[in-house]
């Protein structure tokens, strides 16, 4: 069906205004972490957040009330469990990943680029994105825990690498800087 009649759209539009203002209310209070991209836990809650206010404005079942109880809990839920895992490594473990060196030195690191799915064409891209011409001026690529690629220029002493799955074992098992 085309048009439903005058109402509905006007109770979509109305819903819109209401669930968008409520929506950049909540934000504003629960503070930048609702909706960065740091992991995929992070991306799950934005997903959610937009299911949330697009069954808000258009699902006639679903009340301006309920929609916005939801946004409410999914984001006390997700600063709960933000704010729980800084002080328990367990729960900090299980709702994020762990930035992975994909690249070092020039050399591709095969093992980890099959088992994270990226390819050296990826990685190429990435380096060529990040102003370099040629791997061997690359020092490292690690896939970060939001999906993106950084490219590390020059090597250094290690301390933004010592969290990164691989940087160790792939520079001889020496220890990096904290």
């Amino acid at each position: 069906m085309l048009f439903d009649g005058w109402s509905g759209l006007g109770r979509a539009a109305l819903l819109a205004v209401l669930g968008y203002a409520w929506l950049v209310v909540v934000l504003r209070l629960y503070g930048k972490r609702t909706l960065a991209k740091l992991n995929a836990f992070d991306f799950v809650v934005t997903v959610a957040l937009g299911s949330i206010l697009a069954t808000t404005i258009l699902s006639k079942s679903t009340t301006w009330s309920q929609g916005a109880l939801a946004v409410v809990v999914l984001c006390s839920l997700q600063w709960l469990v933000a704010k729980a895992s800084l002080n328990w490594p367990w729960l900090f473990r299980m709702t994020r990943s762990t930035p992975r060196l994909l690249l070092l030195n020039g050399s591709f690191l095969e093992k980890a680029m099959e088992q994270e799915r990226i390819g050296k064409s990826d990685i190429r891209a990435s380096v060529r994105k990040h102003g370099a011409e040629a791997l061997d001026k690359v020092h490292a690529v690690v896939l970060e825990t939001d999906g993106t690629l950084s490219v590390i220029a020059k090597p250094g002493d290690g301390s933004t690498l010592c969290d990164v799955i691989g940087y160790d074992e792939a520079r001889g098992g020496r220890s990096n800087a904290s």
